[in-house]
Protein backbone atom coordinates (compact mmCIF):
# COMPACT_ATOMS: atom_id res chain seq x y z
CA UNK A 1 0.00 0.00 0.00
CA UNK A 2 1.34 3.57 -1.08
CA UNK A 3 0.39 6.59 0.34
CA UNK A 4 2.92 8.22 -0.46
CA UNK A 5 2.24 12.36 -0.35
CA UNK A 6 -1.16 11.34 0.83
CA UNK A 7 -2.86 12.71 4.33
CA UNK A 8 -4.49 10.64 6.90
CA UNK A 9 -6.26 11.35 9.87
CA UNK A 10 -6.26 8.73 12.60
CA UNK A 11 -9.06 8.97 15.05
CA UNK A 12 -8.83 6.96 18.28
CA UNK A 13 -5.03 7.04 20.97
CA UNK A 14 -5.50 3.60 21.77
CA UNK A 15 -3.70 0.32 20.61
CA UNK A 16 -5.73 0.53 17.46
CA UNK A 17 -5.09 4.29 16.81
CA UNK A 18 -1.22 4.06 17.42
CA UNK A 19 -0.90 1.07 15.44
CA UNK A 20 -2.45 2.35 12.61
CA UNK A 21 -0.89 5.55 12.62
CA UNK A 22 2.24 3.57 12.25
CA UNK A 23 1.42 1.61 9.26
CA UNK A 24 0.62 4.87 7.28
CA UNK A 25 3.46 6.36 8.47
CA UNK A 26 5.22 3.25 6.83
CA UNK A 27 3.58 3.72 3.99
CA UNK A 28 4.68 7.15 3.34
CA UNK A 29 1.81 8.97 4.70
CA UNK A 30 1.74 12.30 6.52
CA UNK A 31 -0.23 11.84 9.57
CA UNK A 32 -2.32 13.66 12.05
CA UNK A 33 -4.36 12.04 15.27
CA UNK A 34 -7.29 12.95 17.46
CA UNK A 35 -9.02 12.13 20.10
CA UNK A 36 -11.76 13.80 21.92
CA UNK A 37 -10.80 12.54 25.20
CA UNK A 38 -9.56 14.97 28.00
CA UNK A 39 -5.56 16.04 27.36
CA UNK A 40 -5.33 15.21 30.50
CA UNK A 41 -6.27 11.31 30.83
CA UNK A 42 -4.46 11.81 27.00
CA UNK A 43 -1.12 12.94 28.38
CA UNK A 44 0.78 9.56 28.25
CA UNK A 45 -1.09 8.78 24.64
CA UNK A 46 0.38 12.18 23.19
CA UNK A 47 3.74 10.93 24.86
CA UNK A 48 3.47 7.84 22.58
CA UNK A 49 2.61 9.34 19.48
CA UNK A 50 5.09 12.12 19.53
CA UNK A 51 7.60 9.09 20.07
CA UNK A 52 6.64 8.21 16.37
CA UNK A 53 6.72 11.93 14.86
CA UNK A 54 2.57 12.39 14.62
CA UNK A 55 0.74 15.03 16.94
CA UNK A 56 -2.08 14.19 18.91
CA UNK A 57 -5.10 16.11 19.17
CA UNK A 58 -7.29 16.19 22.45
CA UNK A 59 -10.24 17.34 23.66
CA UNK A 60 -12.81 19.90 21.57
CA UNK A 61 -9.42 20.61 19.37
CA UNK A 62 -10.20 16.92 18.43
CA UNK A 63 -13.57 17.95 17.03
CA UNK A 64 -12.69 20.13 14.26
CA UNK A 65 -10.47 18.79 11.72
CA UNK A 66 -7.26 20.32 10.67
CA UNK A 67 -7.12 19.94 6.96
CA UNK A 68 -8.70 17.41 3.94
CA UNK A 69 -7.72 14.75 4.67
CA UNK A 70 -7.24 11.73 1.61
CA UNK A 71 -8.63 8.83 4.02
CA UNK A 72 -9.59 8.99 7.59
CA UNK A 73 -9.06 5.90 10.07
CA UNK A 74 -11.12 4.84 12.92
CA UNK A 75 -10.74 3.17 15.88
CA UNK A 76 -13.30 0.82 16.62
CA UNK A 77 -14.21 2.44 20.12
CA UNK A 78 -15.69 5.43 18.28
CA UNK A 79 -19.21 5.12 16.70
CA UNK A 80 -20.03 6.19 13.39
CA UNK A 81 -22.72 8.63 15.29
CA UNK A 82 -20.58 10.56 17.64
CA UNK A 83 -19.59 13.87 16.88
CA UNK A 84 -15.91 13.29 15.85
CA UNK A 85 -16.44 10.80 13.66
CA UNK A 86 -19.19 13.05 11.89
CA UNK A 87 -16.61 15.82 11.80
CA UNK A 88 -14.15 13.71 9.61
CA UNK A 89 -16.74 11.90 7.39
CA UNK A 90 -17.24 15.37 5.79
CA UNK A 91 -13.13 16.47 5.96
CA UNK A 92 -12.26 13.61 4.36
CA UNK A 93 -12.46 11.73 0.88
CA UNK A 94 -12.81 8.25 2.81
CA UNK A 95 -13.48 7.04 6.34
CA UNK A 96 -12.52 3.59 7.43
CA UNK A 97 -11.65 1.36 10.27
CA UNK A 98 -8.66 0.61 11.09
CA UNK A 99 -9.21 -3.41 10.18
CA UNK A 100 -10.03 -2.11 6.41
CA UNK A 101 -7.15 0.02 6.68
CA UNK A 102 -4.57 -2.31 7.41
CA UNK A 103 -6.45 -5.27 5.24
CA UNK A 104 -5.50 -3.15 2.24
CA UNK A 105 -1.75 -3.73 2.92
CA UNK A 106 -2.02 -7.58 4.47
CA UNK A 107 -0.31 -10.44 2.19
CA UNK A 108 -1.72 -13.27 4.15
CA UNK A 109 -4.42 -15.68 4.02
CA UNK A 110 -7.44 -14.53 7.10
CA UNK A 111 -9.25 -16.82 9.44
CA UNK A 112 -12.00 -14.21 10.58
CA UNK A 113 -14.34 -15.25 13.94
CA UNK A 114 -16.83 -12.98 15.18
CA UNK A 115 -19.97 -13.64 17.69
CA UNK A 116 -21.48 -12.48 20.74
CA UNK A 117 -19.11 -15.17 23.17
CA UNK A 118 -16.29 -17.24 22.38
CA UNK A 119 -14.72 -15.24 20.06
CA UNK A 120 -11.26 -14.81 22.30
CA UNK A 121 -11.02 -18.84 23.25
CA UNK A 122 -11.91 -19.67 19.41
CA UNK A 123 -9.37 -17.34 17.77
CA UNK A 124 -6.18 -18.17 21.03
CA UNK A 125 -7.62 -21.79 20.07
CA UNK A 126 -7.01 -21.97 16.44
CA UNK A 127 -3.57 -19.78 16.17
CA UNK A 128 -2.47 -22.06 18.53
CA UNK A 129 -3.58 -25.13 16.64
CA UNK A 130 -2.17 -24.30 13.17
CA UNK A 131 1.42 -23.38 15.28
CA UNK A 132 0.98 -26.75 16.81
CA UNK A 133 0.99 -28.13 13.45
CA UNK A 134 3.79 -26.93 11.78
CA UNK A 135 2.14 -23.51 10.01
CA UNK A 136 3.26 -19.65 11.17
CA UNK A 137 -0.25 -18.13 12.38
CA UNK A 138 -0.41 -15.28 14.45
CA UNK A 139 -3.83 -14.07 16.20
CA UNK A 140 -4.90 -10.02 16.18
CA UNK A 141 -7.63 -8.17 15.91
CA UNK A 142 -9.74 -7.76 19.39
CA UNK A 143 -7.15 -9.79 20.32
CA UNK A 144 -3.35 -9.84 20.96
CA UNK A 145 -2.02 -7.41 18.12
CA UNK A 146 -3.83 -4.81 16.67
CA UNK A 147 -3.96 -5.71 13.03
CA UNK A 148 -2.11 -2.50 11.63
CA UNK A 149 0.70 -3.57 14.02
CA UNK A 150 0.95 -7.10 12.54
CA UNK A 151 1.15 -5.87 8.77
CA UNK A 152 3.47 -3.14 9.62
CA UNK A 153 5.96 -5.73 11.07
CA UNK A 154 5.99 -7.21 8.20
CA UNK A 155 6.40 -10.91 9.44
CA UNK A 156 5.12 -13.31 6.55
CA UNK A 157 2.30 -15.63 8.00
CA UNK A 158 0.49 -18.44 6.39
CA UNK A 159 -2.20 -17.85 8.05
CA UNK A 160 -3.50 -14.83 10.18
CA UNK A 161 -6.62 -15.14 12.53
CA UNK A 162 -8.62 -12.34 13.21
CA UNK A 163 -11.19 -11.63 16.57
CA UNK A 164 -13.70 -9.13 15.04
CA UNK A 165 -16.04 -7.06 16.80
CA UNK A 166 -18.96 -5.81 15.57
CA UNK A 167 -17.55 -2.31 16.23
CA UNK A 168 -14.14 -3.16 14.05
CA UNK A 169 -16.99 -4.58 11.26
CA UNK A 170 -18.97 -1.35 10.89
CA UNK A 171 -16.29 0.30 9.45
CA UNK A 172 -15.23 -2.61 6.73
CA UNK A 173 -15.60 -2.01 2.78
CA UNK A 174 -13.44 -4.26 1.30
CA UNK A 175 -12.40 -6.58 3.63
CA UNK A 176 -12.63 -10.19 3.12
CA UNK A 177 -11.75 -13.36 4.94
CA UNK A 178 -10.55 -17.10 3.43
CA UNK A 179 -12.61 -18.54 6.52
CA UNK A 180 -15.28 -16.91 8.02
CA UNK A 181 -16.67 -17.96 11.41
CA UNK A 182 -20.19 -17.16 13.10
CA UNK A 183 -19.84 -18.38 16.59
CA UNK A 184 -23.28 -17.70 17.81
CA UNK A 185 -25.53 -14.20 18.51
CA UNK A 186 -26.96 -13.00 21.70
CA UNK A 187 -28.36 -9.21 22.21
CA UNK A 188 -25.15 -6.87 23.49
CA UNK A 189 -24.03 -3.35 23.36
CA UNK A 190 -27.65 -1.87 23.28
CA UNK A 191 -26.09 1.44 24.57
CA UNK A 192 -24.17 1.56 21.45
CA UNK A 193 -27.27 0.10 18.61
CA UNK A 194 -30.64 1.04 18.34
CA UNK A 195 -31.88 -1.96 18.13
CA UNK A 196 -30.47 -5.95 17.73
CA UNK A 197 -31.15 -5.94 14.29
CA UNK A 198 -28.27 -3.42 14.19
CA UNK A 199 -26.17 -4.97 16.05
CA UNK A 200 -26.59 -8.40 13.94
CA UNK A 201 -26.43 -6.36 11.05
CA UNK A 202 -22.95 -5.12 11.64
CA UNK A 203 -21.92 -8.46 12.97
CA UNK A 204 -22.98 -9.83 9.27
CA UNK A 205 -20.56 -7.52 7.60
CA UNK A 206 -17.88 -10.02 8.14
CA UNK A 207 -19.61 -11.54 4.83
CA UNK A 208 -20.24 -8.91 2.52
CA UNK A 209 -17.12 -9.75 0.51
CA UNK A 210 -16.68 -13.59 -0.33
CA UNK A 211 -13.52 -14.63 -2.80
CA UNK A 212 -13.98 -18.17 -4.81
CA UNK A 213 -12.46 -20.00 -2.08
CA UNK A 214 -14.26 -18.90 0.86
CA UNK A 215 -15.81 -20.78 3.22
CA UNK A 216 -18.36 -19.96 6.31
CA UNK A 217 -18.35 -21.66 9.59
CA UNK A 218 -21.69 -21.40 11.38
CA UNK A 219 -23.70 -22.22 14.15
CA UNK A 220 -26.21 -24.76 13.19
CA UNK A 221 -29.41 -22.76 12.40
CA UNK A 222 -28.26 -19.69 11.89
CA UNK A 223 -29.72 -18.20 8.43
CA UNK A 224 -26.28 -16.26 7.73
CA UNK A 225 -24.19 -15.61 4.33
CA UNK A 226 -26.76 -18.20 2.42
CA UNK A 227 -24.94 -17.71 -0.54
CA UNK A 228 -21.69 -19.35 1.27
CA UNK A 229 -20.55 -22.63 1.04
CA UNK A 230 -20.82 -23.54 4.71
CA UNK A 231 -20.00 -25.99 7.17
CA UNK A 232 -22.44 -26.59 10.43
CA UNK A 233 -21.50 -27.11 13.89
CA UNK A 234 -23.42 -27.65 16.95
CA UNK A 235 -23.19 -29.01 20.69
CA UNK A 236 -26.84 -29.20 21.26
CA UNK A 237 -28.56 -30.09 17.67
CA UNK A 238 -27.51 -33.23 16.18
CA UNK A 239 -27.12 -33.74 12.31
CA UNK A 240 -24.93 -31.10 12.32
CA UNK A 241 -21.20 -31.42 10.15
CA UNK A 242 -19.87 -31.41 13.72
CA UNK A 243 -21.53 -32.23 16.58
CA UNK A 244 -21.63 -33.50 20.10
CA UNK A 245 -22.43 -37.18 21.64
CA UNK A 246 -21.14 -38.54 24.92
CA UNK A 247 -18.53 -36.05 25.44
CA UNK A 248 -17.19 -37.10 21.89
CA UNK A 249 -16.81 -34.43 19.05
CA UNK A 250 -18.05 -36.29 15.78
CA UNK A 251 -17.59 -35.53 12.21
CA UNK A 252 -20.85 -36.46 10.69
CA UNK A 253 -20.25 -39.36 7.52
CA UNK A 254 -17.05 -40.05 9.56
CA UNK A 255 -15.63 -42.56 11.75
CA UNK A 256 -13.16 -40.00 13.21
CA UNK A 257 -13.79 -38.75 17.26
CA UNK A 258 -12.42 -36.46 19.00
CA UNK A 259 -12.43 -37.37 22.95
CA UNK A 260 -13.77 -33.76 23.95
CA UNK A 261 -13.40 -35.20 28.19
CA UNK A 262 -9.58 -35.63 27.23
CA UNK A 263 -9.05 -31.70 26.97
CA UNK A 264 -8.65 -28.86 29.76
CA UNK A 265 -11.49 -26.65 28.12
CA UNK A 266 -14.94 -28.17 29.34
CA UNK A 267 -18.33 -27.09 29.06
CA UNK A 268 -20.77 -27.78 25.85
CA UNK A 269 -20.06 -23.83 25.02
CA UNK A 270 -16.02 -24.45 24.68
CA UNK A 271 -17.49 -27.75 22.80
CA UNK A 272 -18.19 -25.71 20.18
CA UNK A 273 -15.16 -23.61 19.96
CA UNK A 274 -13.51 -27.10 20.00
CA UNK A 275 -15.59 -28.01 16.86
CA UNK A 276 -14.84 -24.69 14.80
CA UNK A 277 -11.05 -25.38 15.25
CA UNK A 278 -11.24 -29.28 14.04
CA UNK A 279 -13.74 -27.90 11.49
CA UNK A 280 -10.85 -25.31 10.05
CA UNK A 281 -8.35 -28.44 10.28
CA UNK A 282 -10.26 -30.85 8.65
CA UNK A 283 -11.09 -27.99 5.88
CA UNK A 284 -7.41 -27.33 5.20
CA UNK A 285 -6.57 -30.85 5.33
CA UNK A 286 -4.59 -30.96 8.53
CA UNK A 287 -4.20 -34.50 9.93
CA UNK A 288 -5.64 -34.98 13.22
CA UNK A 289 -2.49 -36.27 14.75
CA UNK A 290 -0.75 -33.28 13.95
CA UNK A 291 -3.19 -31.45 16.60
CA UNK A 292 -4.70 -33.23 19.11
CA UNK A 293 -1.98 -32.60 21.58
CA UNK A 294 -2.21 -28.81 21.25
CA UNK A 295 -6.55 -29.34 21.20
CA UNK A 296 -5.89 -31.47 24.46
CA UNK A 297 -3.48 -29.23 26.26
CA UNK A 298 -5.27 -25.76 24.81
CA UNK A 299 -6.14 -23.54 28.36
CA UNK A 300 -8.67 -21.10 28.32
CA UNK A 301 -7.58 -17.21 28.48
CA UNK A 302 -7.85 -15.53 31.86
CA UNK A 303 -10.84 -14.47 32.80
CA UNK A 304 -12.91 -16.80 31.02
CA UNK A 305 -14.45 -18.97 33.53
CA UNK A 306 -11.30 -19.77 35.16
CA UNK A 307 -10.66 -21.73 38.39
CA UNK A 308 -8.79 -19.11 40.66
CA UNK A 309 -8.91 -20.88 44.18
CA UNK A 310 -10.66 -23.89 46.46
CA UNK A 311 -11.66 -22.50 50.06
CA UNK A 312 -13.60 -24.17 52.57
CA UNK A 313 -14.59 -26.69 50.07
CA UNK A 314 -15.74 -23.79 47.61
CA UNK A 315 -14.42 -23.44 43.99
CA UNK A 316 -14.24 -19.89 42.95
CA UNK A 317 -14.39 -19.34 39.49
CA UNK A 318 -13.64 -15.94 37.31
CA UNK A 319 -15.71 -15.29 34.26
CA UNK A 320 -15.11 -11.30 34.19
CA UNK A 321 -15.25 -11.65 30.31
CA UNK A 322 -18.91 -12.30 30.71
CA UNK A 323 -19.69 -8.70 29.55
CA UNK A 324 -23.29 -9.61 27.89
CA UNK A 325 -26.12 -11.83 28.84
CA UNK A 326 -25.25 -14.59 26.59
CA UNK A 327 -21.88 -15.42 28.01
CA UNK A 328 -23.97 -15.68 31.64
CA UNK A 329 -25.89 -17.81 30.24
CA UNK A 330 -23.13 -20.17 29.13
CA UNK A 331 -21.18 -19.97 32.62
CA UNK A 332 -24.21 -20.64 34.38
CA UNK A 333 -25.48 -23.33 32.16
CA UNK A 334 -21.85 -25.25 32.28
CA UNK A 335 -21.77 -25.40 36.22
CA UNK A 336 -23.21 -28.55 36.90
CA UNK A 337 -22.71 -27.50 41.01
CA UNK A 338 -25.10 -25.30 42.81
CA UNK A 339 -23.87 -21.88 41.99
CA UNK A 340 -23.33 -18.76 44.22
CA UNK A 341 -23.39 -15.71 41.46
CA UNK A 342 -22.01 -12.30 41.92
CA UNK A 343 -22.93 -10.36 39.00
CA UNK A 344 -24.12 -7.05 37.47
CA UNK A 345 -21.66 -4.02 36.53
CA UNK A 346 -22.56 -1.46 34.06
CA UNK A 347 -26.06 -0.68 32.60
CA UNK A 348 -26.17 -1.49 29.01
CA UNK A 349 -30.32 -1.77 29.04
CA UNK A 350 -29.95 -5.83 28.87
CA UNK A 351 -32.98 -7.87 30.02
CA UNK A 352 -32.09 -10.16 32.60
CA UNK A 353 -35.12 -11.40 33.16
CA UNK A 354 -34.55 -13.45 30.38
CA UNK A 355 -32.14 -15.55 32.65
CA UNK A 356 -35.13 -16.33 35.36
CA UNK A 357 -35.77 -19.87 34.38
CA UNK A 358 -32.36 -20.60 34.34
CA UNK A 359 -31.46 -18.49 37.95
CA UNK A 360 -34.16 -20.49 38.99
CA UNK A 361 -32.65 -23.74 38.62
CA UNK A 362 -29.27 -23.09 38.97
CA UNK A 363 -28.75 -20.08 41.45
CA UNK A 364 -29.08 -20.44 45.28
CA UNK A 365 -27.74 -17.15 46.24
CA UNK A 366 -26.97 -13.67 43.96
CA UNK A 367 -25.02 -10.81 45.17
CA UNK A 368 -25.56 -8.28 42.49
CA UNK A 369 -22.74 -5.20 42.43
CA UNK A 370 -22.67 -1.87 40.31
CA UNK A 371 -25.53 0.61 38.34
CA UNK A 372 -27.49 -2.27 36.85
CA UNK A 373 -27.67 -4.47 40.34
CA UNK A 374 -30.98 -2.64 41.35
CA UNK A 375 -32.88 -4.09 38.12
CA UNK A 376 -31.40 -7.52 38.62
CA UNK A 377 -32.48 -7.47 42.29
CA UNK A 378 -35.95 -6.39 40.89
CA UNK A 379 -35.58 -9.27 38.36
CA UNK A 380 -34.93 -12.21 40.38
CA UNK A 381 -35.66 -11.33 44.10
CA UNK A 382 -38.26 -13.12 43.53
CA UNK A 383 -36.39 -16.26 41.90
CA UNK A 384 -33.67 -16.71 44.22
CA UNK A 385 -32.49 -15.10 47.55
CA UNK A 386 -30.13 -12.18 46.49
CA UNK A 387 -28.29 -9.22 48.05
CA UNK A 388 -26.92 -6.10 47.22
CA UNK A 389 -22.73 -4.91 47.53
CA UNK A 390 -21.29 -2.10 47.42
CA UNK A 391 -17.95 -3.22 46.00
CA UNK A 392 -16.28 -6.86 44.40
CA UNK A 393 -14.62 -6.96 47.32
CA UNK A 394 -17.70 -7.05 49.69
CA UNK A 395 -19.75 -9.22 46.85
CA UNK A 396 -17.22 -11.61 47.41
CA UNK A 397 -16.85 -11.95 50.85
CA UNK A 398 -20.74 -12.05 50.82
CA UNK A 399 -20.63 -15.08 47.65
CA UNK A 400 -18.36 -17.23 50.22
CA UNK A 401 -20.74 -16.90 53.24
CA UNK A 402 -23.88 -17.84 51.33
CA UNK A 403 -21.81 -20.61 49.83
CA UNK A 404 -21.39 -24.32 51.34
CA UNK A 405 -19.05 -26.99 50.68
CA UNK A 406 -19.50 -28.22 47.18
CA UNK A 407 -20.30 -24.85 45.63
CA UNK A 408 -19.22 -22.44 43.23
CA UNK A 409 -19.08 -19.01 43.66
CA UNK A 410 -19.14 -17.49 40.08
CA UNK A 411 -18.23 -14.23 39.03
CA UNK A 412 -20.12 -13.54 35.74
CA UNK A 413 -21.51 -10.35 35.62
CA UNK A 414 -22.98 -10.58 32.34
CA UNK A 415 -22.59 -7.09 31.15
CA UNK A 416 -19.30 -4.45 31.12
CA UNK A 417 -17.21 -3.10 33.60
CA UNK A 418 -16.33 0.51 32.77
CA UNK A 419 -18.56 1.56 35.78
CA UNK A 420 -16.39 0.61 38.46
CA UNK A 421 -12.85 -0.43 36.48
CA UNK A 422 -10.74 0.27 33.47
CA UNK A 423 -12.11 -3.05 31.71
CA UNK A 424 -12.91 -6.53 32.24
CA UNK A 425 -9.68 -7.34 32.54
CA UNK A 426 -9.10 -5.26 35.85
CA UNK A 427 -12.50 -6.31 36.87
CA UNK A 428 -11.10 -9.97 37.31
CA UNK A 429 -7.65 -8.77 38.53
CA UNK A 430 -9.55 -7.75 41.45
CA UNK A 431 -11.72 -10.52 41.86
CA UNK A 432 -8.64 -12.82 42.26
CA UNK A 433 -7.26 -10.14 44.81
CA UNK A 434 -10.69 -11.26 46.77
CA UNK A 435 -10.29 -14.24 46.98
CA UNK A 436 -7.04 -14.60 47.98
CA UNK A 437 -7.63 -12.21 50.84
CA UNK A 438 -10.77 -13.88 52.50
Amino acid sequence: MNLKGQSIAVLGAGGSGLAAAELALACGAQVDAFDSGSSEKLSAAVERFNGIGVTLRTGEAALAPTAHYDLTVMSPGISLLWPIARAFSDASDELVGEIEFAFRANKAPIIAITGTNGKTTTTALITEMLNGAGLKAVAAGNIGLPFSEVVRLGEVYDWVVLELSSFQLETISSFSARIAIWLNFAPDHMDRYDSVEDYRAAKARLFMNRSDEAVAIVRKGVEIAPEWPQIEFSAFEPESDYYYSDKEICHLGSAERFDFSSCELQGRHNAENMMVALAVADHLSIQREAIVPTLQAFLPPSHRCEKVGVKGGVTFVNDSKSTNLHSLESALSSQDERVVLLVGGKEKGLDYSTLNELVSSKVKHAVCIGEVAPSILQHWSSLVSCEQAENLAAATERGFAAASEGDVVLFSPGTSSFDMFSGYEARGDAFRDAVANL
